[in-house]
């Protein structure tokens, strides 16, 4: 969730609760204020009757009006138990229950007594509630919505130019031929901000720029030995002068510089990749590439009697041709090496996803490390341990979810397409 979609969420329920609260609150205090002016209004009325009753030792005249009456009961059997409370008295005229507010208290004439109830309607009261009840909701419904567009526009025009600087953190590529420089701003911590990643940014660019420097001289001057080593010693196998020891030895040799020129040009390919120096704009059709590359190994996988299952259909995605090969041909290549003879190899391709399976009698291998850099299962030594690690790179740099997985004595590795794929 972004976040000032947080707290423009949180703020507007802390406004409603706090507006909600208030409200009942306010309805509560007003209920109250209004119910102790009737109790006001019933108490002076008693009192008028009571005065009346002592200056001339009889009952007043009653004169009841509309919304107030009284009554005078001189059969009490029973002492009163409320002074004040509120009864429901059906008013005919309007045909409903009415809310009365109710007094009643004993009051001697000579030697009688006599039960007086005095009685006003709440009609009014409950009106006047009412009303200020809507007017509340409405100002409260009228505040909320302009504290809503407020504080939209007041945060956007703070957040504005954070974003800024979201939006050119995630477009900036290390590869560029100059630093990140993010814009001053007028609000302090976003130029604290901004300053402090330009600082960072001009430190990494330094230190990558040097990086990369090291490595491309490193390549091009560790190419030109590595050839003449090689040459050297096959200069040396063809000599006739050597005896049968002496041959193997050199060929041993050779085999491991070949092993440390295929290590070196798998380094060098995964600092291209991490270094973004591909243009990712060639459309490839994956299975055509698929049936080329099976082509090619087709005489070693009948030389170890192995089974072939191609499920293929065409497919183009746009990605770059010479990393799709070699993406192919290691994920081929190690599922050509690591299968058992007469075992089976199939590759599977649709739209949506490229699954190449192989059958191994040698359980599962570890899926936190498969494409680690020079993850090799103990059993295993052929290989510089980095094919599956190139795997991973291309997909990452191709924005391809891959995945490995052991089923049923059988090894998958999928990688999914998603909206890549080229229409």
């Amino acid at each position: 969730m972004k976040s000032f979609a947080a707290y423009q969420r949180f703020n507007t329920w802390v406004a409603i609760v706090i507006f909600l609260l208030g409200s009942l609150a306010f309805y509560g205090v007003l209920q109250y204020v209004l119910i102790s002016q009737l109790n006001d209004s019933l108490k002076a009325e008693k009192q008028e009757i009571s005065d009346y009753v002592k200056q001339y030792h009889q009952l007043p005249v009653i004169q009841n009006t509309k919304h107030q009456w009284i009554i005078i009961d001189s059969n009490l059997t029973v002492l009163p138990k409320y002074k004040f409370r509120t009864i429901s008295v059906y008013n005919n005229a309007e045909q409903e229950m009415r809310e009365v507010r109710q007094l009643q208290f004993i009051l001697h004439v000579g030697s009688r007594q006599y039960l007086v109830q005095v009685n006003k309607s709440q009609a009014e009261t409950e009106d006047l509630l009412q009303l200020i009840a809507i007017l509340a909701f409405g100002m409260i419904a009228l505040l909320l919505i302009l504290n809503y567009f407020v504080n939209r526009k007041l945060v956007n025009k703070l957040f504005k130019p954070f974003q800024q600087t979201i939006t050119a953190i995630r477009e900036y590529k290390i590869g560029q031929s100059q630093p990140l420089q993010l814009p001053d701003s007028h609000v302090t911590e976003i130029h604290v901000l901004n300053n402090s990643l330009n600082e960072m940014s001009q430190r990494i660019y330094t230190e990558y720029r040097s990086l990369k420097s090291f490595t491309e001289n490193a390549a091009h001057e560790m190419q030109t030995p590595l050839a003449v080593i090689r040459s050297s010693i096959e200069s040396m196998i063809q000599q006739n002068n050597l005896d049968e020891t002496g041959i193997q030895q050199l060929i041993a040799i050779d085999d491991n510089m070949q092993k440390l020129i295929k290590l070196h040009q798998s380094l060098l390919l995964l600092a291209k990749i991490e270094n973004n120096q591909f243009a990712l704009n060639e459309i490839v059709a994956l299975d055509q590439m698929i049936q080329s590359k099976c082509d090619e190994k087709k005489s070693f996988i009948e030389t170890r009697q192995l089974k072939l299952q191609l499920q293929l259909i065409p497919v183009q995605v746009l990605f770059h041709r010479q990393l799709t090969d070699i993406l192919i041909n290691n994920l081929l290549n190690n599922a050509i090496r690591y299968t058992h003879e007469k075992g089976e190899i199939s590759v599977i391709l649709s739209k949506e996803k490229l699954i190449i399976c192989n059958t191994s009698f040698q359980g599962s291998l570890d899926a936190t490390k498969v494409f680690k850099r020079f993850y090799r299962p103990m059993q295993q030594t052929e290989g510089t341990g980095l094919g599956l690690a190139i795997v991973h790179e291309i997909c990452r740099l191709a924005e391809w979810p891959v995945h490995y997985i052991f089923e049923k004595n059988e090894h998958r590795f999928i990688i999914q397409f998603f909206k890549t794929v080229a229409k």
